[in-house]
């Protein structure tokens, strides 16, 4: 039960520990009111913004119509769940078919080329979850293998820290919008090859995430560095390591707790920059999606973009719970995470 109440604690889950605290048969009464602290007092909180939310839907006009309440936009998650099912039964059966027309046509064609067609329907909600979760990631790792070494130079090098800091101050509060149009001509420049691996529009986006997102890694790596007790950098000295050995041997493990909380800051702010990248550079995805509900204008597509609202924020509250249990993972002290 230990272990488990552990687990439960590593991964952000508090509110099921009183639970495994009163199976264990720990103080009863000590146990309900952290329940009702834990979860009774959100489950409240959210019912309150529930009636709120209901009764400004019922009471404010937009130009296309009412305001989608909560019941509205739950409907709509079903009906985007049921295209998703729809369209996967669509994908499955062009597939059989496809594999039926191709036994015939060999039959028919011994020896002949048959070429092979992929599913050409539109992409669904789930299908744009995926996508933008595809492109958070390539921006999150481009960002991550700029920002860790440089910030390691940074914390080991005052002079290099010195040179770096008006690069930092001046680029880490540009908006992913004015990035934006610059990452597009230069990807527009740059990326023009015949067969290309990767859209354009997905090329600008990653890049725009990773440039927007790369500051808090950078500086929470640099300070993690620079906070290194120098009795660790003395032995790597008396020990004679070389600065390869030195860095992975020393450095890296020393910072490596606020190198996580610098990517995990990181993540959190490439999540929310993707949406208004994904607007702009027109890339599929949440963003996208939530744009083309938009200029739809209707009820049901401003249900289909609260929808939206509620996924990405979902997400982006598992993303931090990931990197939250990897920077336990690697933390010396886990109860200054939270």
């Amino acid at each position: 039960m230990s272990a488990l109440i552990q687990t439960f604690e590593n991964v952000g889950l508090n509110w099921f520990i009183p639970f495994l605290r009163l199976l264990r048969g720990e103080s009863p009464s000590e146990q309900f009111r952290q329940i009702l602290l834990n979860i009774g007092v959100p489950i409240l909180a959210m019912l309150i913004f529930l009636g709120a939310w209901s009764w400004v839907a019922g009471h404010v006009k937009v130009s296309f119509g009412s305001v989608p309440g909560p019941a509205a936009v739950w409907a709509q998650a079903g009906v985007m769940w049921d295209a998703y099912r729809a369209d996967r039964a669509s994908e499955a059966d062009f597939y059989v078919k496809q594999a039926e027309k191709k036994k015939t046509f060999l039959a028919e064609n011994p020896g002949g080329t048959w070429k092979e067609r992929k599913y050409s329907g539109a992409p669904t909600y789930i299908d744009q979850i995926f996508t933008s979760l595809k492109t958070v990631f390539a921006g999150f790792l481009i960002a991550a293998f700029v920002a860790v070494p440089l910030g390691i130079i940074c914390g080991l090098s005052k002079v290099f820290n010195n040179a770096m800091n008006p690069f930092i101050q001046l680029f880490k509060p540009v908006s992913p919008l004015a990035w934006l149009p610059i990452v597009m001509i230069m990807v527009s420049a740059l990326y023009n090859p015949k067969d290309p691996m990767f859209e354009k529009s997905f090329i600008s986006s990653a890049f725009t995430v990773a440039l927007c997102s790369l500051w808090p890694a950078l500086i929470n790596t640099s300070l993690g560095v620079a906070q290194i007790d120098n009795d660790y950098l003395n032995v790597a000295r008396v020990l004679k390591l070389g600065w390869w050995k030195k860095i992975t041997k020393i450095v890296i493990p020393s910072a490596l707790p606020l190198i996580f909380t610098g990517l995990r800051l990181s993540l959190g702010v490439g999540w929310m920059v993707l949406i208004a990248a994904e607007m702009l550079a027109q890339n599929p995805g949440l963003g996208k999606f939530v744009w083309d509900m938009f200029q739809n204008g209707s009820s049901d597509t401003l249900a289909q973009i609260m929808v939206a609202v509620f996924t990405i924020g979902i997400i982006g509250f598992i993303l931090d719970r990931i990197m939250m249990i990897l920077q336990r993972a690697v933390s010396f002290d886990n109860a200054t995470i939270r």
